[in-house]
């Protein structure tokens, strides 16, 4: 099986050669890397030239955002036909056994024809990150609870972080949909799959989100919160979801904008969560033109 590694990087020099040494160093290493540099000006060129020449680089023009370079990143790696695309941001740190992991749980599960298997991603502390925690799938619950006991709890969807997808769920379901910039994409492109095909959480494999804090949605900038908004938003107009699914994300982004206004205050969130609300209901990504199966 044929693994590329994929990973999206934007002026994070530093932490992206943390990344790209811990790939370098797995016990099960990926066949080929790519990094889709958004238009990096740190000197993340020079570095990816000089210290790993051998990792392929797609650059792009301008920052067209995390989304666009997963979109791009995946589609390169269906066109050369790998079996597996490992997906992570620029800031995630993979252990030594990390893929290794992910592989042994692939054999183990071989029969549930997985299309997407996720890391357990931890913080600096050693706790769970909660920005790269799985939603699970509970039902039926005797199910779960098997699968929980092996170690590969169901999941309905997945954070870009230390995560595998095949690439022919990617072939059937298609890519991220570039137009949400930033945030939220993972969530309905995993979404997507997961609704049709099944997805695990590798709890032994395991990834270090090295972020400044253990932040969560409600804590984001300002112009990073419009977007959880608005893509929340198109994620619950999208095919991803059933009903009650869709319902549950509202409710869940009605309480990350009740906290973020609470961190914020009125004066200064509201404006923001009035450009995001109206943007969502105004406005759709062209999900054909990702790929998605739209009814």
């Amino acid at each position: 099986m044929r693994v590329c590694a994929l990973i999206v990087t934007r002026n994070r020099k530093n932490l992206l050669e943390e990344v790209l040494q811990g790939l370098k160093h797995q016990k099960r290493p990926p066949e080929a890397i790519l990094v889709v540099d958004n238009a990096s000006t740190d000197g993340t060129s020079e570095l990816l030239s000089r210290v790993f020449p051998e990792v392929h680089v797609l650059r792009l023009p301008e920052n067209l955002g995390g989304a666009m370079g997963f979109s791009v990143g995946m589609r390169w790696a269906v066109e050369r036909r790998f079996d597996w695309v490992w997906v992570m941001d620029d800031d995630t740190v993979p252990t030594s056994e990390a893929l290794e992991r992910l592989f042994v749980a692939a054999e183990h599960l071989k029969r549930e024809n997985p299309a997407v298997l996720a890391s357990r991603v931890l913080w600096v502390d050693g706790s769970l990150h909660p920005m790269n925690y799985p939603w699970p799938k509970p039902l039926p619950i005797w199910r779960y609870l098997r699968f929980r006991s092996m170690g590969f709890p169901p999941i309905r969807w997945a954070a870009y972080s230390s995560v595998l997808i095949a690439t022919w769920a990617l072939e059937r379901y298609g890519f991220p949909c570039p137009e949400f910039f930033v945030r939220t994409d993972d969530l309905e492109h995993t979404g997507r799959i997961l609704r049709h095909e099944k997805g695990f959480w590798v709890l032994n494999s395991i990834a270090i989100h090295k972020t400044p804090t253990k932040y969560t949605p409600a804590s984001a900038h300002p112009e990073r919160f419009f977007y959880e908004v608005r893509n929340r938003i198109w994620a619950a107009k999208g095919p991803a979801y059933s009903p009650l699914e869709k319902a549950l994300l509202i409710l869940h982004l009605l309480g990350s904008t009740l906290d973020y206004l609470r961190h914020t205050g009125w004066n200064k969130g509201w404006p923001i969560i009035k450009e995001g609300v109206k943007a969502g209901f105004t406005t759709a990504p062209d999900w054909k033109g990702c790929g998605a199966q739209v009814r």
